[in-house]
């Protein structure tokens, strides 16, 4: 892949939401874990534990319908603006998958996409592999050399997605006092995916040198110290905490969990925390049940209480800044018009080489960056 000059339009044809995807039915759950576990040896006992999150909820995820209202609302911000580009969808790991979305690009016509990835961050899960898995559906579908296909830039910091979580913890604190809890004895916690740590270290392009955890958990620093610069009151204070691990314990992940922050915080005394799923876009599984079910259940069993802030969804100013995003590329916004409230954005729209790696996968073929 060569370097776009980051300054120079693009006269894209069309917008590609791309996603995880998720299972609709109980008969979805187990094919639907074998695609996002394929390749890394996963028996299929603890397919099983973790199919029960799943069948917890009738075995439906949330992500697909999820990501249908975020498409119908990309579409009404598009046409509110008078901007004649359809959005299609595809996703990583279930149907509509990636592929099948790229044949119908194909059979329309179009040949110059804008990626949105429901993913805010730099990681290898969050970023790299949406890149690679594009370029496998380019692959797959026959559209290689035929269909291109760049991405938003990682959007952390714009404030289309941090002004949701700010309001989120202002509306929770609010909620509190209101229930006699003065701020001083409340807690923040700023939740997102736990990943390994050699995968996090190397988050971002090396060459940043952002050290333990990586851009990855640089980024979500960041974005916690301007929502909580954002509030009136006064808290205890505030933390990054992880959830949903899933490597074996001789892997080293993210610390710490969640369940265990809440634990120690209620050892010291604090009677409330707001849990800010900081790392997520929507209310999908590892919302629903990672933090509205397990961290729910480990307050309430250490007499803490909990208040989980809202994801952005399909917040109006989320909706509009994505489109934003696409915007900007299509228009070559130079840098310093591009909106960023931390001083690590505004981030990349080609990423760097060997920008987060997967240490036990190596390098594949991506769409969106420079090569490795």
């Amino acid at each position: 892949m060569t370097e776009l000059d980051e300054r120079q339009g693009v006269d894209y044809d069309g917008i590609l939401l791309a996603s995880f995807g998720g299972p609709e039915g109980q008969d979805d759950v187990i094919p639907f874990l074998r695609n996002v576990t394929r390749g890394r040896g996963i028996p299929e006992e603890r397919l099983e534990e973790v199919a029960h999150h799943y069948r917890a909820f009738g075995g439906v995820s949330p992500i697909n319908d999820q990501n249908r209202e975020l498409k119908a609302a990309l579409e009404a911000e598009l046409l509110r603006r008078g901007i004649d580009l359809p959005v299609y969808w595809g996703n990583r790991n279930w149907a509509p998958y990636l592929k099948d979305t790229l044949a119908e690009v194909g059979a329309v016509g179009h040949t110059n996409l804008i990626a949105v990835t429901t993913s805010a961050y730099s990681s290898y899960s969050s970023c790299r592999q949406y890149r690679e898995d594009l370029a496998l559906a380019l692959t797959e579908s026959g559209l290689d050399g035929v269909v291109h296909i760049d991405k938003v830039r990682q959007y952390f910091d714009h404030p289309g997605f941090v002004e949701p979580f700010i309001i989120g913890v202002r509306d929770a604190l609010q909620q509190l006092d209101g229930q006699a809890i003065a701020a001083a004895d409340v807690h923040v916690l700023f939740s997102t995916h736990s990943i390994p740590t050699s995968d996090a270290n190397r988050s971002g392009p090396a060459e940043r040198g952002f050290g333990e955890g990586g851009a990855y958990a640089a980024q979500h620093l960041a974005v916690a110290e301007v929502v909580m610069a954002a509030q009136q009151q006064s808290v205890d204070g505030w933390s990054l905490v992880y959830q949903s691990r899933s490597g074996p314990p001789s892997m080293p992940w993210l610390e710490p969990d969640v369940n265990e922050s809440i634990a120690e915080l209620a050892a010291r005394g604090i009677r409330a925390v707001v849990i800010v799923p900081l790392g997520f876009v929507s209310d999908h599984m590892e919302v629903k049940w990672d933090l509205d079910t397990e961290a729910m259940d480990t307050a309430k069993e250490h007499d803490v209480v909990a208040i989980r802030v809202p994801t952005p969804g399909v917040h109006a100013a989320f909706v509009s800044g994505l489109v934003d995003l696409v915007l900007e590329r299509r228009d070559g916004a130079p840098a310093d018009e591009r909106p960023a409230l931390t001083p690590l954005g505004p981030w990349y729209d080609v990423c760097r080489p060997g920008c987060c790696e997967n240490v036990r996968l190596g390098f594949k073929p991506a769409v969106a960056g420079i090569a490795p």
